[in-house]
């Protein structure tokens, strides 16, 4: 059997899209006949400090439904204080550096990015060891920085994060792109680099489940998942106009705009806005089971992101509403999965809600099933995986 490592710096039990697909792509290959280990750190995110089971710990190795996964130190920090938040992303990979250096690991290693500073440290290492680095980017650092206003072009920080990140391309064997904007930004830089593209799909014999439909009941619209600035969930539930239509919105998530939301539903009763907490994965399926469409927002439009939430909840048969700019458009509505409103646009939104109230439950529950069926056919990671092998790519 053909050992691969898988480097992250997510992993379950953390939440969140980053962990869910890491987790995915190890079953997978597992599945197709390999020796999967994933080295990340201890368990901390999204709420920035050690999970009771890591606490006083320096490393953890676990067995994760076959998949060994070994949990370095990390110095967890969610703080907005940049000091302490570079302070944490310098200790894991200080760690990881050393350990890549000195332990024996496999000579396939898949490499995820971002962040930036991590993928740096280990395709640095990787290239000295002669490894086969396959480097997996779901986002385009430091771009996706400039857009999010989280770093200022042409600073000292710019330029640093340029040069990492043109130096992963550089020594990586080859790339993995989730979007085709990624792979059109990678080959602009380096033409002849091998490029493929990896969507971010579900495992789709395991999302299955049956939507259950109250049509006395008003639309629930919902919005599961991190509560955090690129998502710009306050300023959506600040600026969302449902007090006159036939829909409620129900958030479920947690983060570092979670308190903010709290207070804003709070003192605002008629927005017609619910936040019920983080719930385990298998619980919130169950619970939005009678849910009916779901919201995928970004605060702005980011070059290369495609929310992986669009293939989750089409391959879980629901209908989305699409508020993020970008690739993610053209795939929702290449694909029928529901509506698109114009990123950074409450007018936007707001008349696209409109267009959804009229629309109907009864209706709506009408889309589901060929929601279900089009994200079987064109979601499928199996039919992904299986091909990426077939080119020998892993």
């Amino acid at each position: 059997m053909e050992e691969i490592l898988i480097i992250s710096n997510y992993y379950p039990p953390e939440k969140g899209a980053a962990a869910n697909r890491i987790e995915q792509l190890a079953l997978k290959l597992y599945q197709n006949n390999y020796k999967v280990s994933v080295l990340c750190p201890l368990g901390n995110y999204p709420k920035g400090e050690l999970f009771s089971e890591y606490k006083g710990k320096f490393s953890v190795t676990e067995k994760l439904q076959n998949i060994t996964v070994k949990r370095l130190w990390i110095y967890p920090s969610v703080s907005k204080n940049i000091f302490k938040r570079t302070l944490s992303v310098l200790s894991f990979a200080s760690v990881l550096f050393f350990y890549l250096l000195f332990k024996k690991t496999p000579h396939k290693i898949v490499v995820q990015s971002p962040p930036l500073l991590l993928s740096f440290v280990s395709v640095l290492v990787l290239s000295l060891l002669r490894k086969k680095i396959i480097l997996n980017v779901s986002d385009l650092w430091p771009l996706a920085a400039i857009e999010l206003n989280a770093l200022k072009k042409d600073s000292f920080s710019h330029r640093v994060s340029l040069f990492l990140e043109r130096f992963i391309y550089s020594k990586a064997t080859l790339i993995f792109g989730q979007s085709d904007e990624i792979i059109t930004h990678i080959h602009s830089i380096f033409p002849e680099k091998e490029c493929h593209l990896y969507r971010n799909f579900p495992d789709h014999q395991v999302a299955k489940m049956d939507l259950v439909a109250n049509t006395n009941e008003p639309i629930k619209l919902f919005y599961a998942g991190l509560l955090g600035v690129a998502q710009g969930v306050f300023e959506l539930c600040q600026n969302i106009e449902l007090e006159n239509l036939n829909i409620e919105l129900h958030i479920f998530g947690d983060g570092a705009e979670k308190s903010q939301i709290e207070e804003l539903i709070q003192q605002n009763p008629q927005k017609k806005i619910y936040f019920h907490g983080m719930l385990e994965r298998h619980i919130l399926h169950e619970k939005l089971k009678t849910f009916d469409i779901a919201l995928i927002p970004l605060k702005t439009r980011i070059y290369g992101s495609v929310p992986s939430k669009i293939f989750e909840y089409g391959a879980l048969g629901f209908p989305v509403l699409y508020f993020g700019g970008g690739e993610g458009e053209t795939i929702v509505q290449k694909n029928n999965l529901g509506w698109i409103a114009s990123v950074g646009n409450f007018e936007s939104l707001n008349s696209a809600l409109i267009t959804i109230s009229k629309t109907g439950k009864s209706e709506i529950q009408t889309m589901k099933p060929a929601i279900f069926e089009s994200a079987k056919k064109n979601f499928n990671l199996d039919f992904q995986i299986k091909n990426l092998i077939q080119k020998e790519v892993f």
